[in-house]
């Protein structure tokens, strides 16, 4: 059944949602499954936006056959060569043998690698600030390389100032109501699951993400479509404010993260009273997350959201309790800068969690690392110790 939605004169939505994907990328759980989007702009001649993932290839077939009403496409521009949005550009390369492809001189390797089909015949490169006519409209092509691969680029309408933005300014989610921000809303569990997308899939290239922004600045905009998640029209600034928040890794909010890992429950419970009296001394928004049962990709965007973060580990096979461990490794991979921890230790004899978490922490770029650290044996934790780490850690929270 078609389903297609127009975004203005001449634009129109061709995507899909996939409901029954539980993970995506085969990692990041899914609550609501996700939204695969791709576009049509049409002007004396027509172009595509991108394609689809293979799981949503009828509807998304039954969509385009529906726009397109009995038009042949002229091009197919590759913003970015992910299977999720790559995955029928050789196959419409066959369906249309009078269309050409449109993107950075990347792309045609990558289709090879992916599909084993040549499309560099009917290949056409383009750089940064080329410029595609299409009779009424022209397309200008923005690089965006290691957003969040080496060959994507943007893609703006002049005519409906639309800028069609591959995985930048997406969203985990399907669509509900409608395909626009405003149907979606910018209530929280939005703003998590973009928050989520961005920090997760696209944090660690913060840099890249910055000068594409500079880029997309310069532009005048009305409609943001990313390749992912709603069509933004309403809340332009919003989104970029966060954008430009996120890739400078610049906390959202004064607060702590406290994140732990506990065997039997002695690490919990402290971590539980700490987050308790950090509240209680209004060290800003405090989050309790128990690392052995909430995804990392949720804690990852909590850490990107606040200024402080506290670690609780036991010692295990005089290391780091793992889930904790490999919690700080992957903030170490996508180089969230800038932040505070403190750190809980805790071991029966011979106490290491707490040494193997600072020399961790404090290896990240731009953290510190507060000390002294608070040491737990098992249950018993010293009241005047635990004043002393309750002190130093609601005091750097509250100065900032």
């Amino acid at each position: 059944m078609q389903n297609s939605k127009i975004i203005a004169p001449g634009v129109y939505w061709l995507g899909a949602d996939d409901r029954r994907l539980s993970l995506f990328e085969n990692l990041f759980p899914l609550e609501d499954g996700v939204a695969y989007n791709t576009y049509a702009v049409m002007g004396e001649k027509t172009a595509l936006i991108d394609t689809v993932d293979s799981a949503v290839t009828q509807q998304y077939l039954e969509n385009l056959e529906g726009v397109l009403d009995g038009r042949s496409p002229d091009y197919l521009i590759v913003n970015h060569m992910e299977p999720d949005h790559c995955s029928l550009v050789a196959e419409l390369m066959r369906r249309y043998p009078d269309m050409h492809a449109v993107g950075t001189a990347k792309v045609p390797a990558l289709v090879r690698q992916f599909y084993g089909d040549d499309i560099s015949p009917r290949f056409l490169p383009v750089k940064d600030g080329d410029a595609l006519d299409l009779g009424g409209r022209t397309l200008h092509f923005a690089t965006a390389p290691m957003v969040h691969w080496p060959e994507v680029m943007f893609t703006y309408d002049d005519k409906a100032k639309a800028l069609f933005s591959a995985d930048a300014f997406g969203s985990f989610g399907a669509h509900h109501s409608g395909i626009f921000d405003g149907d979606w809303g910018t209530g929280e569990t939005v703003e998590q699951e973009m928050r989520r997308y961005y920090t997760n899939i696209v944090g660690k290239y913060g840099p890249q993400v910055l000068a594409a922004l500079r880029k997309a600045s310069a532009l005048e905009i009305e409609f943001i479509c990313p390749l992912h998640g709603p069509v933004w029209r309403n809340h332009i600034p919003w989104l970029l404010e966060k954008y430009t928040a996120w890739a400078g890794y610049t906390p959202e909010k004064r607060g702590a993260l406290v994140v732990y890992g506990s065997m039997y429950g002695n690490t919990g419970s402290a971590a539980s009273r700490i987050a308790m009296e950090l509240a209680a001394r209004s060290a800003g928004e405090v989050r309790l997350y128990d690392v052995s049962k909430t995804h990392k990709s949720y804690l990852v965007a909590e850490a990107f959201r606040l200024s402080h973060i506290v670690l609780a580990a036991p010692t295990y096979n005089a290391g780091i309790y793992p889930p904790v461990r490999e919690f700080v490794e992957d903030l170490g991979t996508l180089g969230l800068k800038g932040r505070t921890a403190a750190i809980i230790e805790n071991g029966s004899w011979a106490p290491m969690s707490g040494k193997l978490l600072r020399e961790m922490a404090g290896a990240l770029p731009g953290w510190t690392v507060l000390e002294p650290a608070l040491t737990l044996r098992g249950a018993e934790c010293g009241e005047a110790e635990l004043e002393a780490f309750l002190s130093i850690v609601a005091g750097s929270i509250n100065e900032q």
